[in-house]
């Protein structure tokens, strides 16, 4: 009988020995805040009524939860960048990579001095305050979760980011819309005769909007688009003397390019 409860002991404690071992082992899926996610940041333009604007990236940063943990995500691609060249579909990828699975708040773009604006065949000192420090803030709310590919656009409303200041002078303070790429759906389409006229392309559903220019072949791209149906507003210089031309009710649906028919313009 003695012999039966030791046994009987030994047992519970192999159990409990292989259990807990097994826990300790358990796969990171369990909890998607264990981890590593994949994580894409591409950067894109909206319009501004500028030469160039060059900011100067040096890191992307994230923060996770309220808990004030940032992290930078390393292995960034820095460099100068033109913003008003990010058009038509073309992006300037920042990131790809592996990142630390678990809910993103924000994601901060960390720039160097080497920041300019060009005007009138003029280039000026562009002032980023607190951007070399803390970084241009962009809010987001993201889970991202073990083993998942997930794609951000970081979208610069160039013309709504440049102050001009009254002794001459430019300050960048950004207005920049975040958005992930799956899940979204964009519009694209051509515009002729390319490059004669600055040309750019609104779409609104009465509660979003986004907008961007033609690039030189007279492709325009509007990405990162909620779902659902849009006005889309061709917007012409204003030396032309056109009146804006509405293609209504186009339908943007997850994960899908919307392609419009081409317009010609009659200039």
């Amino acid at each position: 009988m003695i012999k039966n409860v030791t046994n009987l002991a030994l047992i519970m404690l192999l159990a409990v020995v292989v259990y807990s071992c097994s826990d300790d082992d358990s796969n990171p899926n369990d909890n998607p805040n264990n981890g590593t996610a994949q994580l894409s940041v591409q950067m894109v333009d909206a319009p501004g009524d500028y030469e160039a604007v060059y900011v100067d990236v040096e890191d992307v940063v994230v923060k996770y939860g309220d808990d004030e943990n940032e992290i930078s995500v390393g292995n960034v691609n820095a460099g100068i960048y033109n913003l008003l060249e990010l058009t038509g579909g073309v992006t300037a990828e920042l990131f790809d990579g592996e990142v630390e699975a678990g809910n993103i708040k924000q994601i901060r773009l960390i720039l160097g001095g080497d920041n300019t604006i060009v005007v009138d065949g003029e280039t000026y000192p562009l002032a980023t305050p607190s951007a070399q420090q803390s970084g241009l803030k962009v809010n987001v709310d993201m889970d991202l979760e073990y083993e998942e590919v997930y794609d951000v656009v970081l979208d610069f409303d160039v013309d709504a980011s440049i102050v001009e200041q009254g002794n001459g002078g430019y300050t960048l303070k950004p207005v920049i819309r975040a958005e992930q790429v799956i899940g979204t759906g964009s519009i694209t389409g051509i515009i002729l005769p390319a490059g004669v006229v600055q040309t750019s392309v609104t779409a609104t559903n009465g509660t979003f909007e986004a907008t961007s220019y033609t690039n030189t072949d007279g492709t325009f791209t509007l990405m990162a688009l909620p779902v659902g149906t849009y006005d889309v507003t061709i917007n012409i210089a204003e030396e032309v003397n056109l009146p804006p031309i509405t293609i209504p009710d186009v339908e943007v649906n997850a994960n899908a390019e919307t392609t419009l028919e081409t317009i010609e313009l009659e200039l």
